[in-house]
């Protein structure tokens, strides 16, 4: 499951591209567009900022902006950044320890296909993709 913090992380990153016109966005411009605390929408951005995903600039003119072009920010990889993992299962996760039952699982495979799908899915979407515009209703969920 995607928490809060990855769900609001495309969101404002989405905010941003279609916003910024390449000018500096205020944090509090984008807490009330997004209806997200200042508070909360800042600890995101810190993520972002450290990931390269973001340039944060302080002070009177200051904000955020994107740092390439929106059709380079992958739903994938914002997502990593944010939650840290995409794997289904823990021992799937990048630098997992070798789980001892590996040769013995049953089940393995479908963890394995259901990244496998999940991550060339979201591998494929770009924020300039979700920048086109939507039905409510296919926006609802994020």
């Amino acid at each position: 499951m995607i928490s809060t913090r990855g769900r609001y992380a495309l969101r404002v990153m989405i905010d941003i591209a279609e916003n910024s016109y390449g000018k500096y966005l205020p944090l509090s411009e984008i807490s009330e567009r997004q209806n997200i605390s200042e508070k909360y929408l800042e600890s995101i951005l810190v993520i972002l900022t450290r990931g390269n995903l973001l340039i944060g600039l302080r002070g009177k003119g200051g904000g955020y902006k994107l740092t390439r072009d929106p059709s380079e920010y992958t739903v994938a990889s914002i997502l990593r950044l944010t939650e840290g993992s995409l794997a289904p299962v823990a021992c799937l996760k990048e630098g997992a320890d070798p789980c001892d039952r590996i040769e013995d699982c049953r089940t393995i495979s479908v963890w394995q296909g259901l990244n496998d799908v999940m991550n060339t899915y979201l591998e494929s979407v770009t924020i300039a993709d979700l920048m086109k515009k939507e039905t409510a209703e296919d926006s609802a969920c994020l």
